[in-house]
C-alpha cells in the first residue's frame, strides 16, 4: 500500500464525516480539480484504505439500543485460539464491532442490545459460547457522545 500524503488524508477525513459529499465540493474543500480528486479517491477504494461506505440509521419506532461494550479474555493467546473465536464471533448477529487489543484483555466488542434483558439472551446464548474465553466483561453505554460519521449521538 502506498503511502497517504496529506491531500488523501484529509479527504478520508471528509468521506468520514459525509460519505455522500460530492466530488465537486471534495475536490474543492482539498484543492484538487474534480477529475484529480476523483481519481485519488478510486486510488484510495483499489488500495483498501476506503473499504466501503455506510448508512448511520436512526432506530425510529422501535425501542431504542442499548451499546454495550464487552472486553474479552481468552484462555489462550494461540493463533489456534484467536483463529477459533473470530471466526466463531464473526457468525454472532448481535455484535456490531470486534477488536483484537493489546493491554489487559484479547478482544473488545461492542454489541447493540433492546435492553439489558435482550443482553442476558446475547450474553447466554452468543458470548459464553464463544470458544475459549475465559473472562467476558461488560459495560453499558450512558449515551453517545461522538459517533463515526455524524459527530453526535
Amino acid at each position: 500500500m502506498r503511502a497517504l500524503d496529506a491531500i488523501d488524508r484529509r479527504i478520508v477525513r471528509l468521506l468520514q464525516l459525509d460519505g455522500r459529499i460530492s466530488n465537486a465540493t471534495l475536490a474543492k474543500e482539498v484543492g484538487l480539480s474534480p477529475s484529480a480528486c476523483l481519481r485519488r479517491v478510486q486510488l484510495l477504494e483499489h488500495d483498501g484504505v476506503i473499504r466501503g461506505y455506510t448508512a448511520l440509521v436512526e432506530e425510529t419506532g422501535q425501542e431504542p439500543q442499548t451499546v454495550v461494550i464487552v472486553q474479552i479474555t481468552l484462555e489462550k493467546q494461540t493463533e489456534a485460539f484467536l483463529s477459533a473465536f473470530e471466526a466463531a464471533v464473526r457468525k454472532c448477529p448481535d455484535v456490531m464491532e470486534c477488536y483484537l487489543m493489546s493491554g489487559g484483555f484479547d478482544y473488545l466488542l461492542r454489541v447493540a442490545a433492546r435492553g439489558a434483558a435482550d443482553y442476558e439472551r446475547i450474553h447466554k446464548d452468543q458470548l459464553s459460547l464463544l470458544p475459549g474465553v475465559a473472562r467476558i466483561h461488560s459495560s453499558f453505554a450512558i449515551r453517545s457522545v461522538i459517533r463515526a460519521g455524524n459527530g453526535a449521538g
